[in-house]
């Protein structure tokens, strides 16, 4: 898989945290984020301010410049790019799902077929999982709703774009600005609402009827379906 070319050379970002980090530290964070272990930024603002009151207490908007100069990109957002191969790198960090039934068996043909190994890259840009999308991911795996629906679930939380600091060489380019107040009073409730609102929207939609076309997670199996069949566009 190659790196998307870069066009720009000098990016801003933000890293919400409680913390003010000044100085990012490679080889640190959890295994259990949506792309491994690696420093998560946003280039919205207000975004960051949400995640830096994701707990309910006030944080920071940490304010970085990235050189991107010689640092190779994955782009899981661009067309080179389906849902499930978004999908199949959530299943391989993101830790619960339930043993010996479809949804194991559907994370280990995702892996198999979709997978895109992001640990090559010293930046990868994605969507971000939050709650409820990372619950209408299990409902797609145990097979509760189909790709089309999935997608359109996708959209409903305006989960904004991160970019994630995966090697020691773009940690090495990464540059600390200041680092901006956020009220939790604020956030957090925008937060919540954002949440709540997928949410509501999803179960409205999940109730919609299913077309004879729409593809589930067992078709994707019992045909072998794989990342650039034509039966995967929606």
């Amino acid at each position: 898989m190659k790196a998307e070319k870069v066009f720009w050379i000098m990016k801003t970002i933000y890293h919400g945290s409680t913390e003010i980090i000044k100085t990012p530290v490679f080889g640190k964070g959890a295994f259990t984020n949506d792309y491994g272990r690696g420093f998560y930024c946003t280039e919205n603002l207000e975004l960051a301010k949400e995640w830096a009151c994701a707990d309910d207490v006030d944080g920071y908007a940490n304010v970085y410049e990235l050189n991107m100069r010689g640092l190779s990109v994955l782009n899981l957002n661009s067309e080179d790019f389906n849902i499930l191969n978004r999908l199949a790198v959530l299943t391989r960090f993101r830790s619960y799902w339930q043993k010996n039934t479809i949804s194991e068996e559907a994370k280990n043909y995702l892996q198999e077929h979709f997978y895109v190994d992001v640990d090559q890259f010293d930046v990868i840009v994605g969507y971000r999982a939050d709650d409820s999308y990372f619950t209408f991911a299990q409902d797609f795996v145990s097979n509760a709703i189909s790709l089309r629906k999935l997608s359109q679930a996708m959209r409903l939380g305006k989960l904004g774009e991160q970019i994630v600091l995966k090697s020691e060489k773009a940690f090495r380019q990464i540059h600390f600005v200041e680092s901006v107040p956020a009220e939790a009073e604020e956030y957090f409730s925008r937060k919540k609402s954002r949440d709540s609102e997928a949410r509501r929207q999803y179960r409205l939609s999940k109730g919609e009827k299913d077309s004879i076309s729409d593809v589930f997670m067992l078709d994707i199996m019992r045909q072998g379906i794989i990342s650039g069949d034509e039966r995967l566009q929606i």
